[in-house]
């Protein structure tokens, strides 16, 4: 489920680079189509460029050049991943009509749609699940028909700043994608049956937000930005700790347990925001999320899962996203895979649907 904000090809691809533009870190993979084999033959994660102060183009350009040669890549087209804070996505239900119709609809009246006012201008894409079944009815019901659509959308302005970074980068835009969409279409892949037939949430451990998704029997039903993530909990650990912020990045990734007692009343908030979705679907649906699949760098830490499963009064696992493919990876790379690929769930998921 990609949604192509632009998209500067229209051919099968047999290569896709995935740059997930985090605030905090940049995660980006490199994959190649061999048959119906994929590949995965480069990944890269790399410190974002000034997270606490908007960045010139020129250096969003460097950034990318710098990310572009970590993955190895042959290609200059590259497909970009906007995080919650530039990019959202809702189900709506509308009546079926060519996808640059319903584009349309939503960028003159996206209140009647979103249910939000936008202050400014976007563009937006539309996804059709139930695509498939519409076409078996007749052309009057199709008239009139409506279906739930998932609708990615960015601001016209970050669009266009984006595909200047790509150029100045002496790279070619491919496409623009939500974030959450990422994580959604690798578990997909790497849990195919409980995804297929379970009730599945999916949580993403951000910077400055966590998102979390749930799918039932296959249907994306609820998706939900949460503004806390790991930039809270540091400054909650520089406070109570007081220490710098280098040094409580530092405790919490590497040493959890030793700071448990100034972590916990700071991870609480989080798994109470992420319980209320849980427990508005499993009212809503009269079905029970007996699963719950970690991404993100916080996913990292047996620590942070341990106390989400507590929060969350349901099973919690990291997982890993590139279990699915085939990896053609320098040594090193291949060594640290299993350590990393929790941080690269979304940039796997988005590569994987733009093929």
């Amino acid at each position: 489920m990609a949604f192509p904000f632009f998209n500067g090809r229209a051919k099968r691809r047999d290569q896709v680079v995935a740059i997930d533009l985090g605030t905090h870190t940049t995660k980006a993979v490199y994959l190649q189509r061999h048959g119906e084999d994929l590949r995965l033959v480069g990944y890269a994660v790399e410190p974002a460029p000034g997270y606490d102060q908007k960045p010139t183009v020129g250096v969003l350009a460097e950034h990318l050049k710098k990310v572009h040669q970590a993955v190895g890549a042959r290609t200059k087209a590259v497909t970009l991943i906007l995080g919650a804070g530039q990019s959202l996505l809702r189900q709506v239900e509308m009546v079926i009509a060519p996808i640059s119709e319903m584009r349309t609809k939503l960028k003159e009246s996206p209140k009647n749609y979103l249910q939000q006012e936008l202050r400014e201008r976007h563009v937006f894409d539309c996804y059709i699940p139930s695509a498939a079944a519409l076409g078996s009815q007749n052309d009057a019901a199709k008239a009139t028909a409506k279906a739930k659509v998932v609708v990615g959308g960015a601001e016209e302005r970050v669009g266009a700043e984006w595909n200047e970074v790509i150029k100045q980068a002496a790279l070619l835009p491919d496409q623009i994608v939500p974030n959450m969409i990422g994580a959604i279409n690798a578990l997909e892949r790497a849990q195919p049956n409980e995804y297929a037939k379970d009730a599945v949430a999916v949580i993403d451990l951000g910077f400055k937000n966590s998102t979390i998704s749930v799918v039932k029997s296959g249907e994306l039903i609820l998706n939900r930005v949460v503004a806390i993530g790991g930039e809270k909990l540091s400054m909650g650990l520089q406070e109570a700790m007081g220490v710098n912020s280098a040094e409580a990045e530092n405790l919490k990734i590497g040493m959890p347990q030793e700071v448990a007692f100034a972590l916990q009343p700071l991870l609480a908030p989080l798994g109470r925001e992420l319980r209320a979705s849980i427990d508005f679907f499993e009212h809503q649906h009269d079905k029970t999320i007996n699963q719950i699949y970690v991404c993100g760098a916080a996913a990292r830490s047996d620590y942070f899962i341990q106390v989400l499963q507590e929060e969350l009064m349901a099973s919690c696992k990291a997982w890993n996203p590139a279990c699915f493919l085939t990896l053609s990876l320098p040594p090193q790379q291949q060594a640290e895979l299993e350590n990393i690929a929790p941080e690269l769930a979304v940039a796997i998921g988005v590569a994987v649907a733009a093929f």
